[in-house]
């Protein structure tokens, strides 16, 4: 049996949903096509976030419609992360349904804390048309890393921020410019704009808090990785490979040529700014940044920026940094709670909800919106690059030392964006850095030659 699963566990599972079953309603809106279940009252614990609106009259939705209850208890981020621990790490857990950022995700996998929804309900399958952002909502325990084919199913996507390329459209029709396929393309589109200080062609979220997260979308999309082979669990090192130093050098070389005047300094909030004063052509922000670029009380720019696929490099493939929440439910809870949560997590993840998801101004997780009238809504013209986008995100916090992966490789990129060091120095460094990291957490691994 899998960890923490009693033969008593498993028989008060088998007379829940049998229950469930006996009593008729399953129904419309759920995974089967059926009416919604009555279950237990859930609390659930979440952030608070641009997003967190649209969830919340969502569940006012659930609970109208079905008479269940799901109790809201909102935090900050870092808050939302401290309740989730101690919760978990309790004997009884206060908190039935968690939101969970990519970020966390293989601390709790890893730990053991997540009732596995296929464990929950044997045989349970999400919706195909729910984006599972590179099978990194699987959990293969021995290996310790993410495996859609062998691992555990341990959530379903509750919030599809991925990162997109947004583009001044007013400016491109007046230029006669295209639409980027590769980012060659786009840095000649960031000289056809660039006009600092009136207008930077581009500008990077390359300050030390967030610079990782900005340059992987280049180093996904050019061949480059940090890991020889994750859903492998082959944990090599290759941050310091001639790949990833060519992708450096243009990511150097681009944002150059963006003209803002002081690189390493921006992080993602003075980024939004400087798109929605009309300050910037160009930049790879969260596509829950959207609603920021319509608003007439923060935005110069309404209606003149869109967003579009992720560039590759000319011999690579599209590829953008996942930034998803999963909604996961607890393993300490009791078993009718459990199944209370699964309930609404089905509900949730229906065609028919996910549009008055995305109505309600959150970031919706199902591929299949793109084929709804959603997209030629004006209001909703940056769903087509939230999908397209999501179709190819891939996630890099794949390790439970992802924190301090992070922490390295953003200082030295950093530094070689401020000039303190060279490109090939800033890797080795990084990757002689990561590999004690990983080694230390005990996982296969090795590492490149020097550049």
């Amino acid at each position: 049996m899998k960890k923490g699963v009693t033969r008593r566990s498993m028989l008060q599972r088998s007379a829940a949903l049998g229950a469930l079953a006996m009593s008729g309603t399953w129904g419309a809106g759920s995974a089967f096509g059926q009416s919604v279940a009555k279950v237990a009252p859930i609390t659930m614990v979440i952030n608070q976030s641009p997003w967190f609106e649209g969830f919340r009259k969502l569940v006012e939705k659930y609970q109208t419609e079905t008479g269940n209850q799901i109790t809201l208890d909102v935090n900050p981020y870092a808050g939302a992360l401290d309740k989730i621990r101690n919760s978990l790490r309790a004997d009884s857990g206060n908190y039935d349904l968690l939101a969970i950022d990519n970020n966390w995700m293989v601390e709790m996998f890893d730990g053991g804390f997540i009732m596995p929804l296929d464990e929950l309900e044997p045989g349970f399958k999400l919706d195909p048309n729910l984006n599972t952002y590179d099978g990194t909502i699987f959990w293969n325990e021995e290996l310790r890393t993410f495996d859609p084919k062998t691992g555990a199913l341990m959530g379903s996507p509750l919030n599809g921020n991925v990162d997109v390329l947004y583009y001044r459209k007013d400016l491109y029709e007046a230029k006669g410019l295209k639409v980027p396929e590769t980012w060659e393309e786009l840095a000649a589109n960031v000289a056809a704009l660039n006009d600092p200080p009136n207008m930077y062609g581009l500008v990077h979220r390359d300050e030390r808090g967030s610079i990782w997260a900005d340059f992987v979308n280049y180093m996904f999309s050019s061949n480059g990785g940090l890991f020889a082979d994750a859903k492998a669990a082959d944990f090599t090192i290759t941050v310091n490979s001639p790949a990833n130093l060519k992708t450096l050098q243009f990511y150097l070389d681009i944002g150059k040529a963006g003209g803002y005047p002081t690189p390493g300094s921006v992080g993602q909030g003075p980024l939004i700014e400087l798109m929605a004063s009309g300050k910037a052509a160009h930049a790879i922000i969260v596509i829950g940044a959207a609603a920021a670029f319509d608003d007439p009380s923060k935005s110069a720019v309404v209606g003149k920026i869109d967003a579009c696929l992720m560039p590759r490099s000319a011999d690579g493939e599209h590829a953008a940094r996942a930034g998803h929440w999963i909604g996961a439910i607890a393993r300490n809870v009791p078993n009718d709670r459990q199944l209370a949560a699964l309930e609404f997590l089905k509900w949730f993840g229906t065609l028919e909800n996910q549009i008055d998801y995305t109505k309600f101004g959150a970031v919706p997780v199902r591929l299949d919106l793109a084929e709804t009238d959603l997209v030629n809504d004006p209001k909703f013209r940056f769903l087509k690059a939230q999908v397209e986008n999501s179709r190819v995100a891939r996630m890099y916090a794949v390790v439970p030392e992802a924190a301090q992966l992070n922490n390295v490789l953003s200082l030295r990129l950093n530094e070689c964006v401020i000039g303190q060091t060279a490109p090939a120095e800033a890797l080795n460094t990084a990757a002689a850095e990561c590999f004690e990291i990983i080694k230390r957490g005990g996982h296969k691994t090795g590492q490149l030659p020097n550049l």
